[in-house]
């Protein structure tokens, strides 16, 4: 795996043409606009990087975006990976294992997910500051690679403290009302029953996806600092759920997308 991480890693070196990205970002469902905000100097589509898996997802475009967001050198996937696509958790965590290689020091991530808060309402942002991984594996299974990280990282503090506090002062400063709470990761595909969504907020969650945590695991292994964010697309409350579709989660998220991305260009600057 990390001759593969190290190829993947040379490849984009030569492609970007000394282009030196800090931060990276992990654009999900309906959220791959903010590539609009960045200066773009480069792009590379998924399929011409080696070993890079190719998104198989709608509203997932599957490009690399590297230029200047904010103050920062940025480098951005226009979609992600996820275990339900069928890769294993090293293929959804390449990118990642990628991105430190190619210097990045700081993560930020989006998704769209069922709130199951009651307090929650549909289109509402919620700053995660906890995850409870309840997919059937984690990315860290298998021989450790000491040069990613130790065998057992600390999650004490997966979402970095001073970035939500940040976040928080950003998004008031801006007139956004936002959410804070705990994102649990499930595999699905199948969006949950309401039996399902009873239990994960029994079990502590304010809202459930299917995808970030893989992501964040693997970047604290290595040392990046987190920060993610969800747009609440639909409800797991008792009494407000209703059917769903992948296509009306792409249409909230692309609804309060642009809340979202006032957020993180003010952090980065």
């Amino acid at each position: 795996m990390l001759t593969k991480i190290k190829e993947a890693a040379e490849f984009i070196k030569k492609h970007i043409s000394g282009f030196q990205p800090e931060t990276g970002i992990v654009l999900g469902t309906g959220l791959g606009g903010l590539v609009d905000d960045i200066q773009v100097a480069h792009s590379l589509p998924y399929e011409s990087i080696p070993h890079f898996p190719v998104s198989t997802v709608e509203g997932h475009s599957g490009k690399l975006f590297f230029g200047k967001l904010g103050n920062r050198m940025v480098m951005a996937m226009q979609g992600r990976f996820h275990f339900y696509e069928g890769y294993d958790m090293q293929e959804v965590t390449f990118p990642i294992r990628v991105m430190k290689f190619l210097g990045i020091k700081e993560l930020y991530l989006s998704n769209a997910s069922g709130g199951v808060n009651p307090d929650f309402e549909i289109g509402d942002l919620m700053i995660i500051n906890d995850h409870i991984n309840h997919f059937p594996s984690n990315p860290l299974i298998g021989k450790n690679i000491a040069e990613l990280g130790p065998r057992f990282p600390d999650m004490s503090e997966a979402y970095d403290p001073e970035m939500i506090g940040k976040a928080k002062k950003v998004a008031h400063a801006l007139g956004i009302p936002v959410q804070e709470g705990v994102y649990l990761g499930l595999s699905g595909p199948a969006f949950e029953t309401p039996a399902e969504y009873k239990y994960m907020r029994v079990l502590g969650a304010d809202t459930v996806g299917m995808s970030t945590v893989p992501e964040v695991i693997v970047a604290r292994h290595m040392g990046i600092s987190c920060f993610a964010i969800s747009i609440i697309t639909d409800l797991g409350v008792p009494g407000k759920i209703v059917k769903i579709t992948h296509e009306e989660v792409q249409h909230v998220a692309a609804l309060a997308e642009k809340k979202m991305t006032m957020i993180l260009k003010e952090m980065m600057k």
